[in-house]
C-alpha cells in the first residue's frame, strides 16, 4: 500500500493564471514562464582557469581535479580494458536486457537518419554534389553524480556509430564507491556498445581533456552530452576549438494538458523530472481549474511517497522554474509551450496526435497518455539528449546529423564556367572584388564570352 504522508506536505507547485484579460495580445513573453536562473556567463570565468589547467598540464591536472572535486585517488584517467570487461561481466542480467533492448531500438530509428550524398546538374557540365562526412573523433561525455546513466551511452554512441564516426571516446566522473572508475553500469553499456576507449574525467576538465588532449586521449573533433553548468561553460569556452551539441542545462518538461488527462499521469510525469536535479523544471499547461486542482493533491500524494524529496523533487517542483499555467483553452496552451520551448513536451489531450502537430517548438514531443517522457528516456528509441532552457525554438536533439557535416563538391566544365563567367565578373566588380572576377578571365586568357 501506498504511505500517504500528504497532509505533511504544503503546497507543491505554484500557479500562473494567464486566462482572461492576464493572456498577452501580442503574444507571450518567455520570462512570464517558469524558468530556472543558469548563469552561464559566471560559471565560464570559473571554468576557465581549470581549462588552462588541463590544457598546459594534461593527465596531472585531471588526476589533480579528481580529487579535488570527485574525492578520489588516481593514478591514471583512462580506464583500463579489463575492468570495462569486468563490469560487463557482472552486471545484472536483467540491467543487461533492458540496455540491450535500448540499444537496439535506438539503432532503428537512428539508422533511418543516415543521409546520402546528392548531385545536382546545375547546368550542363556543371554540378554540385552535397556530400556528408562524419567527424573524425568525437568526445562523449556522460553525467555522474546524484544518479548513474548509462542510457546516455545509448543516447551518445548509437548516433555517432550510424553517422560512421571512425573514433570516439567516453568520459564520466570518477566514483570513490568503485575505486577512482566510473559507475560500473556505465562501463558496462559502453562495452555492450562496443566502445573501449573510456576516461575516468567530469566535469569542466573532461570537456577541455576532449579539446586540447593528453598524453592519454588524443583531442577530438566535436564533443557531445549533457552535464552541469560546469560542462555547459566549458563547452561554451572551448567552441570553436572544438565542436559541441549544446549548452546543456537543467532538464524539464512541459505537459499539456485537458480536462480528459489523467491527474495521476500528469503528476507522476512532472515528478519523473524533479527527480534529477533541484533545478529541474516541472510545468504544466492547461486550461481544466479541475485537472490543475487535481494534480495539485496528486503531487502531494506522491510526493510523500517516493524517493529524494527532501534533496531533489521538493526543491524542483517548488522552485521559480515549476509551475502550473492556467489558460483559457488549447489554442493559448500552444502558445504558452511554442514559447516555453521544452526539451520534452507531453501532449494529454482530446486528439492529441492533432495538437501536437501544432507544436512548433520542443525537443521531443510525447503523444497521448501511453508515451510518458520516461519512454524516452530509455527504450522509444528516440533520442533523449535535447536542447533546454528554450533552445528547441531553434535547435534539435542529438542525432545521426550532429555528427555530419555537408561538403559542396563544385565541378564544372570550361563550357559550363564560361556560360556564367559574365555574371560572376559583374557580381565581382558590383562587390569591388576586382580580383575575383579577374580570376574567372584569367581562364579564359582575359577574354570573357558574354552571358546568355
Amino acid at each position: 500500500m501506498r504511505r500517504d504522508g500528504s497532509e505533511t506536505i504544503g503546497r507543491v507547485i505554484s500557479r500562473i493564471d494567464l486566462r482572461g484579460d492576464a493572456f498577452p495580445a501580442d503574444g507571450i513573453d518567455r520570462d512570464l514562464l517558469p524558468r530556472a536562473e543558469l548563469d552561464v556567463a559566471a560559471a565560464l570565468e570559473k571554468v576557465r582557469p581549470i581549462c588552462e589547467d588541463v590544457h598546459h598540464r594534461g593527465t596531472a591536472a585531471l588526476i589533480d581535479y579528481a580529487e579535488k572535486f570527485d574525492g578520489v585517488t588516481i593514478d591514471r584517467v583512462r580506464v583500463p580494458a579489463e575492468a570495462i570487461t569486468r563490469a560487463l561481466d557482472e552486471l545484472d542480467p536483467a540491467v543487461r536486457a533492458a540496455l540491450e533492448e535500448s540499444i537496439r531500438r535506438a539503432r532503428i530509428v537512428h539508422r533511418e537518419q543516415r543521409r546520402t550524398d546528392h548531385t545536382t546538374q546545375v547546368v550542363p557540365g556543371g554540378t554540385v554534389t552535397e556530400r556528408w562526412v562524419p567527424v573524425e573523433r568525437v568526445g562523449l561525455y556522460v553525467p555522474g553524480g546524484r544518479s548513474v546513466y548509462p542510457s546516455s551511452v545509448v543516447m551518445n554512441v548509437v548516433p555517432a556509430q550510424e553517422a560512421g564516426v571512425g573514433s570516439m571516446a567516453v568520459a564520466s566522473p570518477p566514483q570513490a564507491d568503485f575505486g577512482g572508475l566510473p559507475h560500473p553500469t556505465i562501463l558496462a553499456a559502453c562495452a555492450l556498445l562496443g566502445v573501449d576507449e573510456v576516461y575516468a574525467a567530469g566535469g569542466a576538465q573532461a570537456v577541455a581533456m576532449f579539446a586540447y588532449g593528453t598524453d592519454e586521449c588524443r583531442p577530438a573533433t566535436m564533443v557531445t552530452g549533457p552535464g552541469n553548468i560546469w560542462v555547459a561553460a566549458a563547452k561554451r569556452l572551448l567552441k570553436g576549438r572544438i565542436g559541441i551539441d549544446a549548452e546543456a542545462g537543467p532538464t524539464e518538461i512541459a505537459v499539456l494538458a485537458d480536462a480528459t488527462a489523467d491527474p495521476v499521469h500528469v503528476a507522476a510525469d512532472l515528478i519523473s523530472q524533479a527527480e534529477h536535479d533541484p533545478l529541474a523544471a516541472s510545468v504544466l499547461v492547461t486550461d481544466s481549474e479541475e485537472l490543475a486542482a487535481a494534480v495539485e493533491q496528486e503531487l502531494k500524494v506522491q510526493v510523500a511517497a517516493t524517493k529524494h524529496v527532501e534533496d531533489r523533487i521538493l526543491p524542483a517542483l517548488t522552485g521559480r522554474q515549476s509551475g502550473i499555467v492556467l489558460v483559457d483553452g488549447i489554442d493559448q496552451g500552444l502558445a504558452v509551450v511554442d514559447a516555453y520551448a521544452a526539451e520534452h513536451l507531453e501532449i494529454q489531450t482530446a486528439d492529441a496526435s492533432a495538437v501536437a502537430a501544432r507544436v512548433r517548438n520542443a525537443g521531443a514531443i510525447f503523444v497521448g497518455p501511453y508515451a510518458p517522457v520516461s519512454l524516452g528516456d530509455y527504450a522509444a528509441g528516440s533520442n533523449h539528449v535535447l536542447p533546454t532552457g528554450g533552445c528547441a525554438c531553434h535547435s534539435s536533439g542529438l542525432s545521426v546529423q550532429s555528427f555530419l557535416r555537408g561538403i559542396h563538391v563544385v565541378d564544372y566544365s570550361r563550357e559550363a564556367l564560361a556560360e556564367v563567367a559574365g555574371h560572376v565578373v559583374t557580381l565581382a566588380e558590383a562587390e569591388d572584388l576586382p580580383a575575383h572576377g579577374a580570376a574567372v578571365k584569367a581562364r579564359f586568357d582575359w577574354r570573357v564570352p558574354e552571358s546568355k
